[in-house]
């Protein structure tokens, strides 16, 4: 697992559904005040705490013996944390307790950001924990209550909706200043024109 706790400066993959809510939210007001290093979140729960220790036992059950690769795309302030990976496929493991595991957006956004700096296929390892496994980190694994979740690359995601938003926060972070929803449309605009007119900006 990575263990430094400073966030600002960079956009991480877990980043992506608050880099996508509207500039006048207070989502997107703390991401970006967190980038800036205008705030410090050290939010912790006892879900989040056993997630990161269990993290470590779900891999060695899979066999995953790669881990906690950091990727930086410096020119987009992007940096990626993998929790593991093998030659083809990334493996990003979450824990839940509810009965069955929810793929919601804010995962599928992640996932979408890992495959585009890796090139790999992703899957998600998911691990129901139980009441006392919150609390006991000892606890055996029990590898019934593994449940994996392919994710599918959207390209056109990343291109039209996720590169347009990170070129203009990366700026932000650079110039250390606040983005408008302009700068988006137009950037993206530009995009779909030159991909019209086959060039790569």
């Amino acid at each position: 697992m990575i263990h430094s706790q400073d966030r600002s400066g960079w956009v991480g993959a877990s980043d992506t559904y608050a880099l996508l809510a509207s500039w006048d939210s207070k989502t997107f007001a703390s991401f970006l005040g967190e980038k800036l290093g205008l705030v410090e979140k050290r939010v912790k729960t006892q879900a989040m705490d056993a997630g990161t220790h269990w993290e470590g036992k779900i891999l060695d059950a899979l066999g995953i013996r790669k881990r906690d690769r950091q990727i930086k795309v410096r020119r987009l302030r992007l940096r990626v944390n993998l929790d593991g990976e093998d030659k083809t496929t990334v493996t990003e493991v979450k824990t839940h307790q509810s009965e069955e595991f929810d793929l919601c957006k804010r995962y599928w956004m992640q996932a979408q950001v890992e495959m585009y700096v890796t090139g790999k296929r992703l899957r998600v390892a998911a691990y129901r924990l139980t009441g006392d496994e919150l609390s006991n980190y000892y606890l055996p694994l029990d590898p019934e209550r593994v449940s994996f979740h392919d994710v599918d690359y959207d390209p056109a995601w990343i291109e039209d909706e996720y590169l347009p938003r990170l070129r203009v926060v990366a700026s932000c972070i650079k110039e250390r200043r606040w983005p408008n929803e302009g700068e988006v449309a137009r950037f993206t605009r530009k995009r779909r024109k030159a991909a019209s007119h086959g060039g790569d900006p």
